[in-house]
């Protein structure tokens, strides 16, 4: 398994053994013990899987009193990935990198606590899947504006599909400290 870190402290690219044959191929998609020795040490409560059509746009979602740790994988289909720092207080604040993850690169994106998450849908369809740290909590969740400038995601799609949820999500400099998810490394 490689590890490459990324810009933002925490959020990491995870490349799994692949083991390719005749067949196709074989990969653990995650084995504790080995991601404990990378130092993600997270006990995974909740697996999602989404399909989305081309176009696509979810997020950014984060939840507040709940924060979800995630690792995101595509079975089908290609995404570009988003995490955004939304811990006050920290210089990466308001910081953001995006991953092309898809059924080709089988790469997966380890995106920790205090952060939004977000993604768009590249091919003409894709299955994401991902494992949450914690339980999906309606009541406590809440999200940034996709297309919010001050954070300035240069995201690969220019009309995309969006819920009436997701378009209506407040800018990030319009949310207090309060509103956001508390995290270990928050001063």
């Amino acid at each position: 398994m490689k590890i490459t870190t990324t810009s933002l402290g925490g959020v990491l690219v995870i490349e799994p053994k692949v083991f390719n044959d005749k067949r196709g191929f074989f990969m653990e998609t995650f084995h504790h013990k080995r991601y404990l020795e990378h130092g993600i040490n997270r006990t995974f409560v909740q697996d999602n899987l989404s399909y989305s059509a081309q176009g696509t746009l979810r997020g950014l979602h984060f939840q507040v009193r709940h924060p979800q740790a995630k690792l995101i994988q595509v079975a089908t289909g290609e995404i570009f990935d988003v995490a955004v720092d939304i811990r006050p207080g920290l210089p990466s604040f308001g910081q953001w990198v995006g991953i092309h993850l898809s059924e080709n690169n089988q790469r997966q994106l380890y995106i920790p606590e205090g952060f939004a998450h977000g993604f768009c849908v590249l091919s003409e369809s894709a299955h994401c899947l991902y494992k949450c740290s914690d339980f999906y909590a309606p009541d406590d969740e809440g999200g940034i504006l996709w297309s919010d400038p001050a954070i300035g995601i240069d995201w690969p799609i220019e009309e995309p599909i969006v819920s009436d949820k997701d378009g209506n999500y407040p800018l990030l400099g319009d949310l207090s400290p309060q509103q956001l998810p508390r995290h270990k490394d928050a001063p």
